[in-house]
């Protein structure tokens, strides 16, 4: 099984991006999602340090609120 977060894009440069997730920064490659157009403010899904899609904002935010009550109730 793999998992892949939310994040939102805060910086790009190159095929590589700053991401944000709860605050927490990291580095991202964005070569697998090259061809989805992402900018800065975009959401993308990140697995092992690779965007490997572009999401809508509010389907991050169902996903990272979805989240959060899993790790409220643990």
């Amino acid at each position: 099984m793999c998992l892949a977060i939310p994040a939102k894009v805060v910086r790009i440069e190159g095929d590589r991006a700053e991401i944000e997730i709860g605050g927490v920064k990291r580095e991202a490659s964005l070569a697998l999602v090259a061809d989805a157009g992402v900018n800065v403010g975009d959401y993308v899904l990140v697995h092992t340090g690779y965007a490997i899609a572009k999401i809508r904002e509010d389907e991050a935010e169902e996903i990272l609120k979805a989240w959060k009550e899993v790790l409220a109730e643990g």
